[in-house]
């Protein structure tokens, strides 16, 4: 009788069942939907994963979530996708041709036809243009503002100023003016004798703050945006920082794109490393203030 017990318990640990609610962690981040979203479109990556009977045979993290091996910043757009088959992006997305990679990974034809560059209506969900691309719709007051200054220096009025190019040939560029601010957090340790070396930490994280538009035109593929993917261009952000630690290449690549540096402020508190030892940590945070006529 006990042998018959074993056996017949071993079947539904093979058939197991997916639960009604489903843990993902595509890329380390961590999503939970219901089983019929996942499941929502027949022939989709997602609806294959999760309607086969060998639970067993899909990744698991260390926790127990189902894993894919994905960009988990671009995976929310899809499963938006696959709770009701309609796309809203953000204004000014910058990932678009990344996020029509993962529609066709995920098998979601009709996503990557909408995704696709220079859509007509009838190709787009809901006959209606995708509500971020920018190309389809009104251009913003920033990119009007910059067409009306460009008309203004082709007819030799005001408003703006001609630069070379980098090529040196005979083609135009609008510096637009503005401020942005490099900040920083430091420390480091002083022993009791204060002639000795000190004992310093390297800088963890260089921030910057300003224009979206102006801090990426500046710092380009160097600026990590993780923080603050969808920030428009003509609006502010204090939550990019750097993929470097070195100020000054951070002062040089502003200095090349014509900044120059108006203010800076610091800030430090002291306290004891150990009680036993009378070294000290003394910690900073400073920040510099550029500005480009």
């Amino acid at each position: 009788m006990a042998l018959a017990d074993n056996a017949s318990c071993a079947k539904p640990c093979d058939d197991m069942v997916f639960p009604e609610i489903v843990e993902l962690n595509v890329g380390g981040q961590v999503y939970i939907t219901r089983h019929n979203t996942l499941t929502s479109i027949p022939g989709s990556l997602l609806w294959e994963m999760f309607t086969q009977k060998n639970i067993r045979s899909l990744a698991r993290d260390n926790k127990g979530r189902f894993f894919v091996d994905r960009d988990g910043f671009l995976f929310r757009y899809i499963l938006d996708y696959m709770r009701d088959q309609q796309l809203v992006l953000p204004e000014h997305f910058p990932e678009r041709s990344r996020l029509q990679r993962e529609a066709e990974y995920f098998k979601l034809p009709e996503l990557v036809k909408t995704l696709a560059p220079k859509l007509s209506k009838q190709n787009s969900i809901g006959d209606e243009p995708c509500q971020s691309d920018p190309e389809e719709l009104s251009p913003s007051m920033d990119t009007a503002r910059n067409l009306a200054a460009a008309s203004a220096i082709l007819s030799g009025g005001p408003g703006g100023s001609l630069t070379a190019t980098a090529g040196g040939g005979t083609g135009q560029d609008i510096r637009r003016s503005g401020f942005i601010t490099i900040g920083y957090r430091g420390s480091y340790t002083l022993g009791r004798d204060s002639q000795t070396d000190a004992k310093f930490r390297r800088v963890a994280r260089i921030m910057v703050c300003g224009k979206t538009s102006l801090a990426k035109e500046v710092f380009g593929e160097t600026l990590n945006e993780s923080r603050d993917p969808d920030r428009p261009p003509e609006r502010y952000t204090s939550r990019y920082y750097l993929k470097f630690t070195f100020l000054e290449q951070a002062f040089d690549k502003l200095a090349d794109s014509g900044f120059h540096m108006v203010a800076c402020n610091s800030t430090g508190t002291c306290a004891f490393a150990h009680e036993q030892t009378d070294d000290k940590i003394w910690t900073s945070y400073t920040e510099y203030v550029f500005y480009r006529e």
